[in-house]
């Protein structure tokens, strides 16, 4: 088939190529770093982070983390940038903001979570950063003496290893390159105090705020005879708890967490969809079966380890027990429309493109702009040999989510077997761009552009990518 002999291709490129790009900022040294520069070196260092590690950017996921952040800027106000959130597969325990808006949150830190109210906490104490300029500031002060070397910097947070890290740093240093990411203890309370207003804002607790902080505590205490990667930008944790502790003393009533209601449904379907996407899926399996044989375990949370298995048995192919499991959580929360999606999924990916479509189509219907749902539609389509019906689905999904490399490398599947060559070759250059891959994605661009069945629009897209690449690699 041509697509896969592309993709053969594409793979001998691939093991000829540097497999982790560093890609160094070019911005030079200035005492005023400008919104447009901070743009700048934030795209730059977004594709550096994804040429390093897996970042999972499943529709139903990045929505979850859209919607919590579009709620804490309601309240912060006006804003210079667009805000992203990456879930970055990582064990470490680590979040983090990069330039212009960017947000990262590492798997390891997820896993460590227990409730809505704690992710909102780190959520709104990164976009706290953000809002302040704090990054931008230390660069201005000449903290950190140029942009190449806060590159490096991040870079190294994103290799998930805490020594290589330190060493990649403490080279930086040696060279002359004040690469110092770690924010001042100022720095970190206006963020925690700015993360405090907007909880409370919300309705949140702000109890969720101290559990986390008390989390890191206990992990700084842990790794004692190490350099965990959140100290390098987020340190005196014991400090920062003091502080939003005096804040809660001050506090006339504090709203307390929900007991055992159904409020977390969302975050723990986000949590259980993460973890059993990891490689870690037997450590996974036992810590939910010993929730649900744990008598002290309320009958919500069983539910909620219930989802977990049931996504643990659709990764490992086992259809008929995960639609069994599933069925048990849509008993308990029956107006769901997202469980209802799940099922669809795992109807589709069982083999049963009939009961899948009709399911999704009518959830369709009635959710035109969840990205969750015209995916799955499309790729139940697409298994059913509907191949005009999956694209036009999937071509909704570019419009809303343009950086989702899954969709681009369906649509080049589409694209091969219409054996359209120049179009195959444009959707991989995208599939590979928002991989990471630049390299690949460079050749996949420069051999759609050749092609002489790519219509002109199309022609001229991929020509603007192929100096968008050129900027992102030139060093």
């Amino acid at each position: 088939m041509l697509f896969d002999g592309c993709k053969m291709k594409i793979k001998k490129l691939l093991s000829k190529s540097i497999v982790f790009l560093l890609i160094f900022f070019l911005v030079t040294p200035a005492h005023c770093f400008t919104i447009g520069e901070e743009r700048e070196a934030g795209e730059k260092l977004l594709y550096s982070i994804r040429s390093a590690f897996p970042v999972i950017e499943e529709p139903d996921l990045v929505s979850y983390l859209n919607g919590l952040g579009s709620e804490i800027l309601a309240v912060a106000g006006l804003q210079y940038f667009d805000y992203r959130y990456y879930i970055v597969e990582s064990d470490e325990f680590n979040a983090f903001a990069a330039p212009s808006g960017l947000i990262f949150f590492y798997t390891g830190l997820i896993k460590q979570m227990n409730s809505e109210d704690q992710l909102c906490s780190v959520l709104a104490h990164e976009i706290g950063h953000v809002v302040r300029r704090h990054l931008a500031s230390r660069i201005e002060q000449g903290n950190i003496v140029s942009i190449a070397s806060l590159g490096v910097a991040l870079a190294a947070l994103a290799l998930g290893n805490a020594k290589a890290t330190a060493a990649l740093i403490t080279g930086s240093f040696a060279a002359g390159q004040s690469a110092q990411l770690s924010f001042s203890r100022e720095y970190e309370e206006e963020a925690d105090l700015l993360a405090y207003g907007w909880m409370k804002k919300l309705g949140r607790s702000p109890v969720g705020q101290e559990e986390m902080l008390q989390t890191m505590r206990r992990i700084v205490r842990y790794k004692s005879s190490q350099v965990p990667q959140y100290l390098l930008t987020h340190p005196n944790p014991e400090a920062r708890l003091d502080y939003v502790q005096g804040l809660m003393a001050t506090e006339t009533q504090i709203v307390e967490p929900a007991q055992s209601t159904a409020d977390d449904f969302d975050f723990f379907r986000f949590k259980y969809r993460i973890l059993s996407l990891l490689q870690s899926k037997a450590e996974f399996r036992t810590y939910l079966a010993s929730l649900i044989a744990n008598d002290n375990t309320d009958e919500i949370h069983k539910v909620y380890a219930e989802y977990g298995l049931s996504q643990l048995e659709r990764q490992e192919n086992n259809y008929p027990r995960s639609l069994e499991l599933l069925e048990k959580v849509i008993s308990r929360f029956p107006d769901r429309d997202i469980l209802q999606v799940d099922k669809g999924v795992i109807l589709s990916e069982a083999g049963d493109s009939e009961r899948a479509i009709s399911l999704l189509e009518k959830l369709y219907n009635r959710l035109r702009t969840d990205n969750y749902c015209t995916y799955s539609l499309g790729k139940a389509y697409l298994n059913a040999g509907n191949n005009s019906r999956a694209k036009q689905l999937f071509e909704q999904v570019t419009l809303n989510m343009e950086e989702f490399a899954d969709v681009y490398y369906e649509l080049g599947k589409i694209a091969s077997g219409e054996k359209e060559n120049g179009k195959m070759s444009f959707y991989l250059g995208k599939y590979n761009l928002y991989l990471g891959k630049l390299k690949i994605a460079e050749f996949n661009f420069n051999t759609a552009v050749k092609a002489g069945d790519l219509n002109p629009d199309l022609k001229k897209k991929a020509g603007q990518y192929q100096e968008l690449i050129k900027k992102l690699m030139k060093k």
